[in-house]
Parts: structure tokens; C-alpha cells; sequence
């Protein structure tokens, strides 16, 4: 694995070290809403530069299990020019599994559909997230059943994936709530390696320290890459952050995110 004093030095350099002119926008409803619990939590924010057009687009989706956390807009990734949409949606403590990734369906629709008036292209979305986003990303990405609904296809309106450390089982709040322990791996029509296979939408998958991530999760995401390659992915890059825990890899994994996207102009 690469040694992260040289890889960061190296990305250090070549991004820029402070925060650009951002305005934001915020509490944006991207759905219908028809009851508060929807409308509370169904809202996007938008931070993007006045002016710019033509900017690569970055969705993130935040972590928290599927039961916790909240939007928000990362501040490693305002460093390039980026418009950064930070995502809410319904937690499955509430909902099922399904209407939790068809509200992040429905927010990626929102976003190419609009995204052109705060300078974003939607030529150049990517959609990211660490843990429970990770597994969103993951699922939207490789189920094209959810974005479909929207008349949207992922392996061609989307340009890459991007998860940080998610869960490619059947994700563990569903598998609690089948009554499934959180150490008993199942794959079915709610895992993203249900769905692997070679004409998805580029990938980047990121993971923490393989003796330091959450229940395996490096092992998880290194049988994930091997399974898309061989199914004939041609175009997944994947990074272990050596010394980084699956709560603190995202600042590190957001530089990578920068890098990836500046080489794919």
C-alpha cells in the first residue's frame, strides 16, 4: 500500500490550500413532501461561485448508519472549484431501506435537472459519500432501478462513483432489522455486490486501514473491486488509507476526490 506521507505531499501540491469564494444555498426541498418528517428531512444545500459555469459537480451523501448524522456540505472539498451538494434523506429507523435510496434518487435527479444554474455540469456529476453514503452511492450507482424511476441512467449521466469505506453487504441497519447480526455478512437485492458488474459508471472506492476500518470493511471493498473487475469493470481505482480509521479516512479520502476529478477533466 502507498505510503501517505508521500501521496498527500503529492496532493498538497497540487490543490489549492485555501477555501475559494463560495455563496451557498440552502434547505432546498427536492421532493414532494406529504408529511413534515419528508419535508424536514428531504432538503439539499448547494455551495458553488458566483459566476463559474461549466463546473464538475460533487453529491455527497453523509454517514451515519442510515439511523443518524445529517446533511452537509464537507470544507476539504471547496478547494477547486467544485459546486458540492450535501444531501438529507430519511433514515431507516423511519422508513424502509428502499424509500431511504429513493429519496437520494430523487435528490440526484433534482441536482442534474437544476444543477446548471449555479454553474454545475451535468456532464460531470459525481456522486460520493462516506459509510451509509458510500452504500447509497454504491446502490444508486450499480441498482439502476432507483435513478431509472427518474429517467436517468447512471453508466451514462454519471461520472464516476465515489464511496468512502460503505458497506457493499446488505447494509447492517437492514440486516438489524431482519433480525440479522452485525457480524452475519448477507448479500442480496439490497447489496451493491448483488449488482456488480463491467458497464457501470467509472469508480473510485476508497477505505481506511484495513486493521483499523469498521467490520471488515477494507475486506469488503477489496472482494468488491476484485468481483467489478472481473465481471469486466475496466475503470476502478481503489485506496486504502494507511492509519486512518473508517471514522477520520474522509479528510484524507476528499483530497483523493479532488485529484480524481482534476484528472478526468
Amino acid at each position: 500500500m502507498k505510503k501517505l506521507i508521500l501521496l498527500f505531499t503529492a496532493l498538497i501540491l497540487t490543490l489549492s490550500a485555501f477555501a475559494r469564494d463560495y455563496s451557498y444555498e440552502k434547505e432546498i426541498l427536492y421532493r414532494g413532501a406529504p408529511d413534515a418528517y419528508t419535508e424536514k428531512m428531504c432538503r439539499l444545500d448547494i455551495a458553488y461561485e458566483p459566476g463559474q459555469q461549466d463546473r464538475p459537480v460533487i453529491i455527497w451523501f453523509h454517514g451515519g448508519g442510515l439511523t443518524q448524522g445529517w446533511r452537509h456540505i464537507p470544507e476539504a472539498l471547496l478547494r477547486d472549484g467544485a459546486v458540492v451538494v450535501g444531501v438529507g434523506y430519511r433514515f431507516v429507523s423511519e422508513v424502509s431501506i428502499q424509500e431511504t435510496l429513493d429519496d437520494a434518487a430523487a435528490s440526484v435527479a433534482w441536482v442534474i435537472r437544476n444543477i446548471a444554474k449555479y454553474g454545475g455540469d451535468v456532464s460531470r456529476i459525481y456522486l460520493a459519500g462516506h459509510s451509509a453514503g458510500g452504500y447509497i452511492v454504491s446502490m444508486l450507482g450499480l441498482d439502476k432501478g432507483y435513478l431509472a424511476k427518474y429517467d436517468i441512467d447512471p453508466d451514462k449521466q454519471i461520472k464516476a462513483l465515489v464511496p468512502y469505506s460503505g458497506q457493499v453487504i446488505t447494509h447492517f441497519a437492514q440486516r438489524r432489522k431482519q433480525g440479522i447480526g452485525e457480524l452475519t455478512p448477507d448479500i442480496d437485492h439490497l447489496a451493491p455486490l448483488y449488482f456488480v458488474r463491467g458497464d457501470a459508471a467509472p469508480m473510485l472506492v476508497i477505505s481506511g486501514d484495513r486493521e483499523l476500518e469498521l467490520y471488515g470493511r477494507y475486506e469488503e471493498n477489496a472482494y468488491f473491486v476484485r468481483m467489478l473487475r472481473l465481471n469486466g469493470h475496466e475503470d476502478v481505482t481503489f485506496h486504502e488509507l494507511d492509519g486512518f480509521n473508517h471514522g477520520d479516512m474522509a479528510e484524507p479520502a476528499h483530497l483523493l476526490l479532488l485529484k480524481y476529478i482534476k484528472d478526468r477533466k
